[in-house]
């Protein structure tokens, strides 16, 4: 009887450590996912201008947060993208310089954060303007359900400073 309990008790024992090294088996930070992935091609939509494209990584009720604690939702956005990058002759991420990583946090939430350097082209000058973005997105069910987006305007707003003291030299000499 003793043997019989001690078999029954040596088997919960091992089933129990074994459920427990499965359990802590989640990838728990990555640099290679579907998530990744998922990002990735929201960014080259993003270069691309394809902004059906851009939506449909989005779930339905993303709260998007850029440079701002106030929300915005996709179609703000995207109506933002398009009007800030109108004066653009060229935009884009250079590959060569991003950083991509996917962490699981002990809340069972998924995350993917990129580092990259913007890269923009006024089209009036031709000067080029290059800003830090950070971005960090939440995913559930393959699809972007909160986005958070920071990066430095400063050199963005001192190229159309300089571009508006060349216009006002240019108005005064004809004068």
């Amino acid at each position: 009887m003793k043997k019989a309990i001690l078999i029954i008790f040596s088997m919960f024992l091992f089933i129990s450590c074994n459920k427990a090294n499965k359990e802590d088996s989640t990838v728990r930070y990555t640099q290679d996912s579907d998530e990744i992935s998922t990002l990735k091609t929201v960014i080259q939509n993003y270069e691309k201008g394809e902004w059906d494209q851009y939506r449909s990584h989005f779930s339905d009720t993303v709260k998007m947060y850029y440079n701002s604690r106030e929300a915005m939702n996709i179609d703000a956005v995207v109506a933002m993208h398009q009007e800030n990058n109108a004066a653009l002759s060229s935009y884009e991420f250079p590959d060569a310089k991003d950083e991509f990583e996917m962490v699981v946090t002990d809340a069972d939430e998924t995350w993917v954060n990129f580092w990259g350097e913007w890269q923009g082209t006024i089209a009036e000058n031709d000067s080029t303007v290059y800003i830090p973005v950070h971005i960090t997105a939440r995913f559930e069910d393959g699809k972007i359900v909160e986005e958070h987006l920071y990066f430095d305007n400063s050199g963005i707003t001192q190229a159309l400073t300089k571009l508006e003291e060349t216009r006002t030299k240019a108005q005064d000499s004809l004068k």
